[in-house]
């Protein structure tokens, strides 16, 4: 009986946690401004034809004019946006000289088209082949990063892309169409509305299936050799009540992996431990290990298991641009 209480006080603390912290009316994220920018003149706009539809998608592409092969780095649009969408990183990136491509993957994700659609996985390949296929990439040395659906984007590409990517850093990713969908509906965020549009159905408002079909927690490694690859997950403590994406949708992913690749209920974060996080959105002292921070945040979690890393940092709905390029500038 003792043990029955424990787990129904359990269950309830839980969702006390989420209860007040994720129905609450909040400003849309900073990090889903789809707004365009004024693009560097060594970056220059292209044209892609779809493998799987012979439409073209834009990008745009930076070729380093450096001799000798060198790491591409292949930054994805947020959630709203599409490949006008400022990115801080593009500077950084074209100051080492090194490739860049920023790919439209059929834009927002407010149509079936876009949001992890079959079309959506063929165009970031074809996206990464493009600039392959210009010349001077260093094929070992392929970095894919994003932020909030940018996040979501590198997790689809981590599960089914068939080019050898050397890290994947998905910030504040999204991983679980299904959750965020009845979080965003609870909080009047337009995601929810955005939800409905793409996994659209004649007979409800919200198809959960096809949300599962899109999400890459239900989805399998379509390249299961990823010995060479690392991924990066990031996720600021206190994103879900500042932001848009609670970091369930990081831990969890990160628990499924580690499942997946053969790792116990220690090598993953257990739920005592999430449900203080997000409670108390602060380090948990017995848990707490001396962690070098990441571009000055304090880093209040992080868990390795093999070519899989997470990081829960002090910071919202955000990448940390200083600590962006870290993963990719140790590889070099």
């Amino acid at each position: 009986m003792k043990s029955r209480m424990q787990q129904i006080s359990f269950w309830l603390l839980l969702f006390l946690v989420f209860s007040t912290g994720l129905l609450g009316a909040q400003e849309p994220p900073e990090w889903d401004d789809p707004r365009g920018d004024t693009w560097p003149e060594s970056v220059e706009r292209v044209r892609i034809r779809s493998t799987a539809d012979e439409s073209f998608q834009k990008a745009y592409y930076y070729q380093s004019p450096l001799p000798g092969p060198q790491p591409l780095v292949v930054s994805l649009h947020t959630w709203s946006g599409d490949y006008n969408q400022k990115d801080r990183l593009v500077q950084d990136i074209t100051e080492r000289g090194w490739h860049y491509i920023h790919p439209d993957f059929r834009g927002p994700n407010t149509r079936p088209e876009a949001c992890g659609s079959p079309l959506v996985l063929s165009d970031l390949d074809d996206a990464i082949q493009f600039a392959i296929d210009q010349g001077g990439v260093d094929t070992t040395a392929i970095h894919v990063i994003g932020s909030s659906g940018g996040g979501y984007a590198t997790l689809l590409l981590y599960r089914n892309s068939r080019h050898p990517i050397r890290t994947f850093s998905a910030w504040v990713p999204i991983s679980n169409l299904e959750d965020w969908y009845w979080s965003s509906k609870s909080r009047g965020l337009k995601y929810a509305d955005h939800l409905e549009a793409v996994t659209q159905s004649d007979s409800i408002a919200f198809n959960a299936e096809e949300a599962r079909r899109r999400s890459p927690i239900y989805k399998k490694t379509e390249r299961p050799d990823r010995s060479n690859s690392q991924l990066f997950l990031y996720a600021g403590i206190h994103d879900g009540y500042t932001g848009s994406v609670p970091i369930t949708q990081s831990v969890h992913f990160y628990n499924k992996l580690v499942e997946e690749m053969g790792g116990t209920t220690e090598d993953q974060v257990p739920m005592e431990q999430l449900v203080y996080l997000l409670a108390q959105r602060t380090s948990i002292p017995h848990y707490t290990t001396d962690e070098e921070p990441i571009g000055g945040r304090h880093v209040h979690l992080r868990k390795r298991y093999r070519s899989v890393q997470l990081t829960i940092f002090e910071g919202r709905h955000e990448m940390v641009i200083a600590a962006a390029l870290s993963p990719m500038i140790n590889k070099h």
